[in-house]
């Protein structure tokens, strides 16, 4: 990381000249990662108990498997996580395309607006969504956990559509309209195929995000939609056991492997 250094002589400064500025970069990746790794770990232990190392074996994965509440609460977090995808993603979208035609001001009034969930405490965010939905009688469970992580998934999926929208050349816009298009065929054919590296990239970040929450999903799920973050909560408030390592190992794959191809598309609109 260079930083600008300001002077009569203008040059860049190299943080790695700093002292112990290596020890305290790898100490904060060892902090950051070293759980994790026990985490993988230790879903490979054959004792029952968790954190006491016997032998490698991989029954636990075969337990989570067969587990019935595992399965039902795996599709749970599937289905809330994909409803929202697809409402986020496509609010997202509208969002981008009006703040590029709205005024400087209104436009990063509504971006902040918008990217409010970003920055709010989500312990707040939920428990206000909890007595909203209580107060105008949205049912909790499916319904009312698809809307909340649907307000809380926008954001996340519209920075890169938005990204992809700015850097976007005009010209193939005009030459549409200079042809005949009318708004609308502009918008199928022009837009969205140009801004497709975008939504994936959007969409699949939003899909992580909403796959992995917990908080929100602890105050909103009802009885019957209990999501997989939850039902870890509840596994390890009753008996900490190599399955809980197990299935956290699971969903860190699913979500790191989301979030890498979210990463690769957006890198890749980003060289075209």
């Amino acid at each position: 990381m260079n930083l600008l250094k300001r002077g009569p002589s203008t040059r860049l400064v190299n943080l790695r000249n700093f002292p112990f500025f290596s020890a305290i970069s790898y100490f904060v990746l060892f902090v950051l990662y070293a759980p994790l790794a026990l985490v993988v770990f230790y879903s490979f232990n054959e004792n029952r108990t968790a954190q006491i190392w016997t032998h490698f074996s991989t029954r636990w994965y075969t337990d989570v498997f067969t587990n019935t509440n595992v399965v039902r609460a795996l599709k749970n977090s599937l289905i809330v996580a994909s409803a929202a995808t697809v409402l986020s993603t496509a609010l997202a979208i509208a969002a981008a395309l009006g703040l590029l035609r709205m005024g400087r001001r209104g436009s990063t009034f509504a971006m902040g607006l918008l990217g409010a969930p970003l920055i709010i405490p989500e312990i707040v965010s939920a428990v206000g969504t909890l007595g909203f939905f209580l107060f105008v009688g949205i049912p909790l469970g499916h319904v009312g956990l698809i809307v909340a992580h649907t307000a809380f998934c926008v954001p996340f999926a519209m920075l890169p559509i938005r990204a992809r929208l700015v850097s976007l050349d005009r010209s193939s816009f005009e030459a549409a309209a200079d042809l005949g298009a009318n708004e609308w065929k502009i918008f199928t054919w022009v837009t969205l195929p140009l801004l497709a590296p975008g939504i994936m990239a959007g969409a699949l970040l939003a899909f992580a995000i909403s796959l992995d929450d917990f908080i929100t999903s602890f105050f909103i799920a009802g009885p019957g939609s209990t999501t997989l973050p939850v039902y870890i909560f509840g596994m390890i408030r009753s008996n900490v056991t190599p399955a809980i390592n197990a299935l956290s190992t699971l969903l860190l794959l699913v979500s790191g492997l989301t979030l890498i191809l979210s990463y690769t598309l957006s890198r890749e609109k980003n060289q075209r």
